[in-house]
């Protein structure tokens, strides 16, 4: 595993037989952090244009480009700004493909659709607004976040009880950076998201993903078994620091990157031919 902040070089070591075969390489990444920075309001978060043209040049080159988003899939696709990428939304639990209108919703959440936002209607919201939490309706996911709370350390208290919470219901609950979120089914995640992309790329030999958060940990570990399958030949597993990384991302990743600007350096290196 390489150190944090790889030099420039090793990148482009990392990197160089995905551009020299892009039509058997997948390119893949989360979007809150990696492609967007990260801003006190979640809906507020925007991805650069300058990332955008990185993307819809990318997409015309390699076999397969998406993103996978705790968002739902619709609204990621709409954050990003182009039709012709992959997006799995929700962790996993929807997958959008070009061309698709709707998401296709996985088939693991069976009768559990609306077990998420039943939970939490049943929480005293004053409550929570006390404490500066705030709640997103994701469909079949629902997330508390406390971004900005009075009280930060207060809020990811009352998280952990809550989670605690959430167990006894029989639900899933995942800390993220200041949210939790409140998950009818264990089975899907980003890692299961990516081998739901990569299933349905014919012909893929390679594959990078670039995630900052704890979530993106599956998305790792799943492009590694892929490997060790040999479904795969190479994988690249690129981490996005901020003050909020997870300890583990350093450890878990082949290199990092300083924030959404090192991450766009990377997907530029990635869109330049190979030499």
């Amino acid at each position: 595993m390489a150190a944090a902040n790889a030099r420039e070089d090793s990148l482009e070591d990392l990197v160089a037989p995905l551009r020299a075969h892009p039509a058997a390489a997948a390119i893949l990444c989360d979007i809150d952090g990696t492609l967007a920075p990260i801003v006190g309001d979640p809906e507020a978060a925007e991805v650069p244009e300058a990332a955008r043209r990185t993307l819809a040049a990318l997409a015309l080159r390699y076999r397969l480009v998406g993103c996978v988003s705790g968002r739902r899939a619709g609204e990621a696709r709409r954050m990003v700004g182009l039709d012709g990428l992959h997006y799995a939304g929700n962790h996993g639990l929807e997958v959008l493909r070009p061309g698709e209108q709707e998401p296709r919703v996985d088939p693991a959440l069976g009768r559990r659709a609306g077990a998420a936002r039943e939970f939490v209607a049943r929480l005293d919201g004053e409550a929570l607004a006390e404490v500066g939490m705030r709640i997103e309706d994701k469909g079949p996911i629902q997330a508390l976040h406390w971004r900005g709370a009075p009280d930060e350390a207060l809020a990811a208290a009352r998280a952990a009880e809550i989670a605690r919470l959430v167990e006894r219901e029989g639900l899933v609950p995942h800390l993220g950076r200041k949210v939790l979120e409140v998950r009818p089914v264990a089975e899907v995640h980003k890692g299961s998201a990516v081998r739901a992309l990569l299933d349905q790329a014919r012909g893929v030999r390679a594959a990078l993903f670039g995630g900052d958060d704890t979530t993106d940990l599956d998305a790792f570990a799943a492009l590694r078994s892929l490997r060790d399958e040999e479904a795969l030949d190479l994988v690249v597993c690129v981490g996005v620091e901020s003050a909020e990384a997870p300890e583990p991302l350093s450890r878990l990743t082949d290199a990092t990157v300083p924030g959404a600007d090192g991450f766009l350096r990377l997907l530029d290196l990635l869109a330049e031919p190979a030499g």
